[in-house]
């Protein structure tokens, strides 16, 4: 897929959750007033933070998507690890509030002063938890045709806010039933879901930001391509680096010790270009050609 194909994929991704959460999180801020649900206002609060992340996003693919320049000669594919870092940090201070809020709740008794919610509370969370775990399973296919770091930052996103409908349904039950304390619970639940959520996107973007080697599997796939090439006799050394949600390679071959400089080019150059077409991810392939003096391990 090419650069211009993922930005309009991830483009189109992220306006269609902009406007889902919106209107998401209005609905559950007038029904946690109308039903007396702190948890749920919590999480209304939570879902209109989405939105915000949500336009990080845009703004980190728009730059990410950027050919490169002078002052950029590899490309600007980091400044997505840079937009997924920021979501971790505005998804953990969301969380923080919320875990916040619940704890002070408890601590100084606020709790049983709270109405009991009503059965719109129950209606609103239900409906908050399909829509996110819809828009979490939206955003993860999307994320995972464009391999984007900051939609699948977004994509939790929408999974935490999914869970903290969960303890927000468990909270108005809780204080229907008479347990006024567990919207407070709630709460503090839905406030360490969501710092777990941001310390996992956190760490991700920050591998992906200092040349962390590309997964095992497609690491594998690219020595057995390149030792399948015509005239590759060993993969002496391959080396794999994230850049962004790009790949570069780096491979030393090994090639009989007389061929012809041309010939042994040829090789190198066959080597690069089919990693490349077979690789969408890989954006760049550096081949070296050493001379092979030892039995080969592959018949030409």
């Amino acid at each position: 897929m090419q650069t211009v194909e993922l930005e309009k994929v991830a483009v189109k991704t992220a306006v269609v959750t902009i406007i889902i959460n919106t209107l998401l999180s209005g609905f559950k801020l007038i029904a946690g007033i109308l039903g007396a649900s702190y948890a749920l206002i919590s999480d209304a609060v939570h879902s209109a933070s989405d939105v915000f992340s949500t336009i990080i996003v845009i703004i980190g693919v728009k730059i990410s998507s950027k050919k490169a320049d002078k002052n950029h000669p590899f490309g600007h594919e980091r400044f997505e690890c840079v937009a997924a870092i920021l979501l971790s940090v505005v998804l953990f201070a969301t969380g923080a509030m919320i875990g916040y809020s619940g704890i002070e709740n408890i601590a100084t008794g606020a709790y049983k002063a709270f109405a009991v919610p009503g059965i719109i509370a129950i209606v609103a969370a239900a409906v908050s938890i399909v829509t996110k775990e819809g828009m979490f399973w939206y955003t993860m296919s999307a994320a995972k045709k464009t391999n984007s770091p900051s939609l699948k930052a977004d994509a939790w996103h929408h999974r935490s806010d999914a869970l903290s409908s969960i303890g927000s349904l468990i909270g108005v039950i809780g204080a229907i039933c008479g347990v006024k304390i567990l919207d407070s619970i709630a709460c503090i639940l839905i406030c360490l879901l969501i710092l777990k959520a941001s310390i996992d996107i956190f760490i991700d973007a920050v591998k992906k930001m200092t040349d962390e080697a590309c997964d095992e599997k497609t690491e594998k796939e690219i020595y057995e391509f390149i030792l399948s090439c015509e005239g590759v006799l060993n993969v002496d050394s391959l080396m794999t680096r994230m850049f962004g949600n790009r790949i570069y390679v780096i491979a030393e071959i090994a090639c009989r010790y007389d061929v012809p400089l041309y010939q042994a080019h040829s090789v190198a150059e066959a080597v690069h270009n089919g990693i490349e077409q077979k690789f969408p991810l890989v954006k760049h392939v550096t081949v070296h050609v050493n001379p092979y003096k030892g039995d080969a391990n592959k018949s030409e």
